[in-house]
Protein backbone atom coordinates (compact mmCIF):
# COMPACT_ATOMS: atom_id res chain seq x y z
CA UNK A 1 0.00 0.00 0.00
CA UNK A 2 1.46 3.36 -1.07
CA UNK A 3 1.91 6.06 1.57
CA UNK A 4 2.06 9.69 0.43
CA UNK A 5 5.29 11.07 1.98
CA UNK A 6 3.85 14.60 1.97
CA UNK A 7 1.56 13.49 4.80
CA UNK A 8 4.58 13.18 7.10
CA UNK A 9 5.14 16.93 6.87
CA UNK A 10 1.47 17.88 6.82
CA UNK A 11 0.71 16.05 10.05
CA UNK A 12 4.19 16.14 11.60
CA UNK A 13 4.25 12.38 11.93
CA UNK A 14 6.80 9.59 11.44
CA UNK A 15 7.02 5.79 11.18
CA UNK A 16 3.86 5.03 9.17
CA UNK A 17 2.82 1.40 9.54
CA UNK A 18 0.00 0.07 7.36
CA UNK A 19 -2.74 -1.46 9.52
CA UNK A 20 -5.56 -2.33 7.14
CA UNK A 21 -7.16 -1.43 3.85
CA UNK A 22 -10.92 -0.90 3.57
CA UNK A 23 -12.97 -0.30 0.41
CA UNK A 24 -12.97 3.47 0.87
CA UNK A 25 -9.87 4.15 3.00
CA UNK A 26 -6.56 2.85 4.33
CA UNK A 27 -5.49 3.02 7.97
CA UNK A 28 -1.96 3.70 9.19
CA UNK A 29 -0.45 3.66 12.66
CA UNK A 30 1.89 6.64 12.97
CA UNK A 31 3.96 8.43 15.61
CA UNK A 32 3.25 12.07 16.45
CA UNK A 33 5.89 14.68 17.26
CA UNK A 34 5.32 14.17 20.99
CA UNK A 35 6.00 10.43 20.65
CA UNK A 36 2.41 9.27 21.06
CA UNK A 37 0.72 6.91 18.63
CA UNK A 38 -2.08 8.01 16.32
CA UNK A 39 -4.22 6.63 13.52
CA UNK A 40 -4.09 8.21 10.08
CA UNK A 41 -7.10 7.42 7.91
CA UNK A 42 -6.56 8.18 4.22
CA UNK A 43 -9.63 8.11 2.00
CA UNK A 44 -9.35 6.83 -1.54
CA UNK A 45 -10.20 9.11 -4.45
CA UNK A 46 -10.04 12.06 -2.01
CA UNK A 47 -13.65 11.32 -1.08
CA UNK A 48 -14.89 10.98 2.51
CA UNK A 49 -18.27 9.76 1.20
CA UNK A 50 -20.89 10.04 3.94
CA UNK A 51 -18.35 10.12 6.77
CA UNK A 52 -17.43 13.83 6.63
CA UNK A 53 -20.26 14.90 9.01
CA UNK A 54 -19.12 12.20 11.43
CA UNK A 55 -15.64 13.66 11.70
CA UNK A 56 -17.14 17.11 12.26
CA UNK A 57 -19.16 15.62 15.11
CA UNK A 58 -16.22 13.79 16.68
CA UNK A 59 -14.07 16.91 16.44
CA UNK A 60 -16.78 18.92 18.21
CA UNK A 61 -17.08 16.30 20.97
CA UNK A 62 -13.34 16.60 21.61
CA UNK A 63 -12.82 13.14 23.04
CA UNK A 64 -16.00 12.86 25.09
CA UNK A 65 -16.88 9.19 24.70
CA UNK A 66 -15.12 8.98 21.35
CA UNK A 67 -11.70 9.08 19.72
CA UNK A 68 -10.12 12.53 19.52
CA UNK A 69 -9.64 14.09 16.10
CA UNK A 70 -6.21 15.74 16.04
CA UNK A 71 -6.11 17.16 12.54
CA UNK A 72 -7.89 16.96 9.21
CA UNK A 73 -6.42 17.82 5.84
CA UNK A 74 -8.50 17.22 2.72
CA UNK A 75 -9.25 13.46 2.68
CA UNK A 76 -6.81 12.49 5.44
CA UNK A 77 -7.72 12.40 9.14
CA UNK A 78 -5.31 12.11 12.07
CA UNK A 79 -7.04 10.74 15.14
CA UNK A 80 -6.46 9.09 18.49
CA UNK A 81 -5.03 5.58 18.38
CA UNK A 82 -7.23 3.00 20.10
CA UNK A 83 -5.31 -0.17 21.01
CA UNK A 84 -8.40 -2.31 21.34
CA UNK A 85 -9.81 -4.85 21.50
CA UNK A 86 -13.10 -3.90 19.91
CA UNK A 87 -16.44 -4.85 21.42
CA UNK A 88 -16.92 -6.91 18.28
CA UNK A 89 -13.90 -8.99 19.28
CA UNK A 90 -15.40 -9.39 22.73
CA UNK A 91 -18.66 -10.75 21.29
CA UNK A 92 -16.86 -13.05 18.88
CA UNK A 93 -14.97 -14.37 21.92
CA UNK A 94 -18.36 -15.24 23.45
CA UNK A 95 -18.84 -12.41 25.92
CA UNK A 96 -21.83 -10.63 24.44
CA UNK A 97 -23.33 -9.74 27.80
CA UNK A 98 -20.33 -7.64 28.87
CA UNK A 99 -20.04 -6.08 25.41
CA UNK A 100 -23.73 -5.17 25.54
CA UNK A 101 -23.24 -3.44 28.89
CA UNK A 102 -20.17 -1.51 27.71
CA UNK A 103 -21.85 -0.41 24.48
CA UNK A 104 -24.74 1.00 26.48
CA UNK A 105 -22.31 2.97 28.65
CA UNK A 106 -20.53 4.34 25.58
CA UNK A 107 -23.88 5.53 24.21
CA UNK A 108 -24.56 7.23 27.54
CA UNK A 109 -21.20 9.02 27.42
CA UNK A 110 -21.81 10.24 23.89
CA UNK A 111 -25.23 11.61 24.77
CA UNK A 112 -24.01 13.30 27.95
CA UNK A 113 -21.22 15.13 26.11
CA UNK A 114 -21.37 18.92 26.17
CA UNK A 115 -20.38 20.60 22.91
CA UNK A 116 -21.51 22.98 20.20
CA UNK A 117 -23.13 20.84 17.47
CA UNK A 118 -21.49 21.27 14.06
CA UNK A 119 -23.47 22.25 11.01
CA UNK A 120 -24.19 19.83 8.21
CA UNK A 121 -25.26 16.79 10.22
CA UNK A 122 -27.57 14.54 8.19
CA UNK A 123 -31.24 14.54 9.33
CA UNK A 124 -32.30 10.99 10.11
CA UNK A 125 -35.16 10.89 7.54
CA UNK A 126 -32.59 11.27 4.76
CA UNK A 127 -31.00 7.96 5.70
CA UNK A 128 -34.26 6.07 5.26
CA UNK A 129 -34.99 7.22 1.71
CA UNK A 130 -33.40 4.07 0.30
CA UNK A 131 -35.75 1.85 2.30
CA UNK A 132 -38.84 3.69 1.11
CA UNK A 133 -37.67 3.37 -2.50
CA UNK A 134 -36.87 -0.36 -2.25
CA UNK A 135 -38.57 -2.87 -4.56
CA UNK A 136 -39.26 -6.61 -4.63
CA UNK A 137 -38.33 -9.16 -7.27
CA UNK A 138 -41.32 -10.86 -8.98
CA UNK A 139 -40.55 -14.09 -7.12
CA UNK A 140 -40.03 -12.49 -3.70
CA UNK A 141 -42.05 -14.52 -1.16
CA UNK A 142 -45.03 -12.84 0.44
CA UNK A 143 -43.63 -13.29 3.96
CA UNK A 144 -40.53 -11.26 3.06
CA UNK A 145 -42.68 -8.54 1.53
CA UNK A 146 -44.87 -8.48 4.63
CA UNK A 147 -41.86 -8.17 6.94
CA UNK A 148 -40.25 -5.38 4.93
CA UNK A 149 -43.54 -3.51 4.61
CA UNK A 150 -44.06 -3.75 8.38
CA UNK A 151 -40.57 -2.35 8.96
CA UNK A 152 -41.30 0.48 6.50
CA UNK A 153 -44.51 1.30 8.35
CA UNK A 154 -42.59 1.45 11.62
CA UNK A 155 -39.96 3.73 10.06
CA UNK A 156 -42.60 6.15 8.79
CA UNK A 157 -44.22 6.33 12.22
CA UNK A 158 -40.93 6.72 14.11
CA UNK A 159 -39.54 9.41 11.82
CA UNK A 160 -42.78 11.39 12.03
CA UNK A 161 -42.79 11.23 15.83
CA UNK A 162 -39.18 11.77 16.86
CA UNK A 163 -38.49 13.34 20.25
CA UNK A 164 -35.48 15.14 21.71
CA UNK A 165 -33.72 15.37 18.34
CA UNK A 166 -29.96 15.77 18.85
CA UNK A 167 -26.58 14.96 17.27
CA UNK A 168 -25.99 11.20 17.09
CA UNK A 169 -23.00 9.04 16.24
CA UNK A 170 -25.26 7.38 13.69
CA UNK A 171 -23.36 4.09 13.29
CA UNK A 172 -22.76 2.95 16.85
CA UNK A 173 -22.12 -0.78 16.98
CA UNK A 174 -19.61 -3.23 18.42
CA UNK A 175 -16.91 -2.91 15.76
CA UNK A 176 -16.99 0.89 16.01
CA UNK A 177 -16.00 0.86 19.70
CA UNK A 178 -12.49 -0.04 20.84
CA UNK A 179 -10.64 -0.11 24.14
CA UNK A 180 -7.97 2.47 24.98
CA UNK A 181 -6.12 3.91 27.95
CA UNK A 182 -9.15 6.22 28.33
CA UNK A 183 -11.59 3.34 28.35
CA UNK A 184 -13.84 2.18 25.54
CA UNK A 185 -14.36 4.85 22.89
CA UNK A 186 -16.43 5.17 19.73
CA UNK A 187 -15.08 6.09 16.31
CA UNK A 188 -16.17 6.14 12.64
CA UNK A 189 -19.30 8.21 13.29
CA UNK A 190 -21.72 9.15 10.51
CA UNK A 191 -22.96 12.31 12.22
CA UNK A 192 -26.76 12.45 12.05
CA UNK A 193 -29.57 14.41 13.68
CA UNK A 194 -32.26 12.29 15.21
CA UNK A 195 -33.96 10.76 18.21
CA UNK A 196 -31.54 9.28 20.78
CA UNK A 197 -33.38 5.93 20.73
CA UNK A 198 -32.05 5.40 17.20
CA UNK A 199 -28.45 5.38 18.41
CA UNK A 200 -28.23 1.66 19.14
CA UNK A 201 -30.58 0.43 16.41
CA UNK A 202 -27.73 -0.78 14.21
CA UNK A 203 -26.07 -2.60 17.10
CA UNK A 204 -28.82 -5.24 17.13
CA UNK A 205 -27.52 -6.71 13.86
CA UNK A 206 -23.89 -6.67 14.92
CA UNK A 207 -21.08 -7.56 15.21
CA UNK A 208 -19.89 -8.97 11.91
CA UNK A 209 -19.57 -12.74 12.02
CA UNK A 210 -22.05 -13.23 14.87
CA UNK A 211 -25.27 -13.67 12.88
CA UNK A 212 -26.45 -16.74 14.76
CA UNK A 213 -26.01 -14.96 18.09
CA UNK A 214 -27.63 -11.63 17.27
CA UNK A 215 -30.60 -13.39 15.62
CA UNK A 216 -31.29 -15.40 18.80
CA UNK A 217 -34.55 -14.10 20.36
CA UNK A 218 -33.07 -14.42 23.86
CA UNK A 219 -30.11 -12.23 22.89
CA UNK A 220 -32.39 -9.68 21.23
CA UNK A 221 -34.53 -9.49 24.38
CA UNK A 222 -31.51 -9.15 26.67
CA UNK A 223 -29.92 -6.47 24.51
CA UNK A 224 -33.20 -4.57 24.33
CA UNK A 225 -33.53 -4.65 28.12
CA UNK A 226 -29.96 -3.47 28.76
CA UNK A 227 -29.84 -0.82 26.05
CA UNK A 228 -33.28 0.61 26.77
CA UNK A 229 -32.18 1.07 30.38
CA UNK A 230 -28.94 2.73 29.28
CA UNK A 231 -30.76 5.14 26.96
CA UNK A 232 -33.73 5.56 29.33
CA UNK A 233 -36.23 4.66 26.59
CA UNK A 234 -38.90 2.00 26.19
CA UNK A 235 -37.88 -1.43 24.93
CA UNK A 236 -40.71 -1.35 22.40
CA UNK A 237 -39.52 1.87 20.82
CA UNK A 238 -35.92 0.67 20.74
CA UNK A 239 -36.98 -2.59 19.08
CA UNK A 240 -39.02 -0.58 16.58
CA UNK A 241 -35.96 1.39 15.55
CA UNK A 242 -33.98 -1.86 15.38
CA UNK A 243 -36.52 -3.43 13.01
CA UNK A 244 -36.68 -0.34 10.82
CA UNK A 245 -32.91 0.04 10.64
CA UNK A 246 -32.35 -3.64 9.93
CA UNK A 247 -34.60 -3.34 6.88
CA UNK A 248 -32.71 -0.22 5.81
CA UNK A 249 -29.37 -1.97 6.20
CA UNK A 250 -30.56 -4.87 4.05
CA UNK A 251 -31.71 -2.36 1.45
CA UNK A 252 -28.19 -0.97 1.23
CA UNK A 253 -26.62 -4.43 1.17
CA UNK A 254 -28.86 -5.69 -1.63
CA UNK A 255 -28.93 -2.44 -3.61
CA UNK A 256 -32.58 -1.69 -3.01
CA UNK A 257 -34.07 -4.99 -4.17
CA UNK A 258 -35.55 -7.68 -1.90
CA UNK A 259 -35.65 -11.24 -3.24
CA UNK A 260 -36.19 -14.87 -2.16
CA UNK A 261 -32.55 -15.33 -1.12
CA UNK A 262 -33.11 -12.92 1.79
CA UNK A 263 -35.44 -15.15 3.80
CA UNK A 264 -32.87 -15.81 6.55
CA UNK A 265 -32.13 -12.08 6.77
CA UNK A 266 -35.69 -11.53 8.00
CA UNK A 267 -35.18 -13.45 11.27
CA UNK A 268 -33.98 -10.47 13.32
CA UNK A 269 -36.71 -8.18 12.00
CA UNK A 270 -39.42 -10.80 12.56
CA UNK A 271 -38.29 -11.34 16.15
CA UNK A 272 -38.33 -7.60 16.80
CA UNK A 273 -41.83 -7.35 15.30
CA UNK A 274 -43.04 -10.20 17.52
CA UNK A 275 -41.61 -8.58 20.65
CA UNK A 276 -43.10 -5.23 19.63
CA UNK A 277 -46.53 -6.83 19.23
CA UNK A 278 -46.22 -8.18 22.77
CA UNK A 279 -45.45 -4.71 24.12
CA UNK A 280 -47.00 -1.30 23.74
CA UNK A 281 -47.25 1.01 20.76
CA UNK A 282 -43.93 2.61 19.76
Amino acid sequence: MHFDPHLLTTFQITQPHHVTDAPIASLWRVTRADGTQACLKCYKDDDLRDEAPGFDLLAAQNGQGAARIYQRQDAAILMEWLDGPSLGDMVRNRDDEQATQILGKVAQQLHRAKFEPPRGLDPLPNRFKALFAATFTPDCPSHIQATVNAACKLAVHLLANQTNIRPLHGDLHHDNVRGSDRGYLAFDAKGVLGEPTFELANAFRNPLGADALFSDPRVIQRRAAQWSAALNVSQTRLLSWAAAYSALSLTWTHKGVFGPEMSKDMDLIDTCLTLIAQGQEA
